[in-house]
């Protein structure tokens, strides 16, 4: 049986560089712009519904979805650092 206090992170890849009004609509989580044209939107994510939330409201502003990935907090910290690294 699964642990209901387990964090779940989370990362959902848009095929588009989303503007400062998208990226404030995703409270806590990273938004993170890739060279490539893509975002990168990753983080903690309460629960399955803030996930569906959260692609429901990318449907809705017809941003194309790349793909959703589950992962733990240290691996999505190792690649924002490493993202960030990347782009200075």
């Amino acid at each position: 049986m699964k642990n209901q206090n387990e964090e779940h992170y989370y990362e959902i890849r848009v095929a588009a560089h989303l503007d400062d009004t998208h990226t404030c609509e995703f409270g806590g989580l990273s938004v993170t712009r890739l060279p490539e044209g893509e975002t990168l939107i990753s983080g903690r994510v309460v629960d399955q519904a803030a996930l569906f939330g959260i692609l429901l409201r990318i449907r809705d502003w017809g941003f194309p979805l790349v793909s959703v990935k589950r992962t733990t907090r240290s691996q999505h910290e190792s690649k924002i650092k490493r993202i960030k690294g990347e782009q200075k």
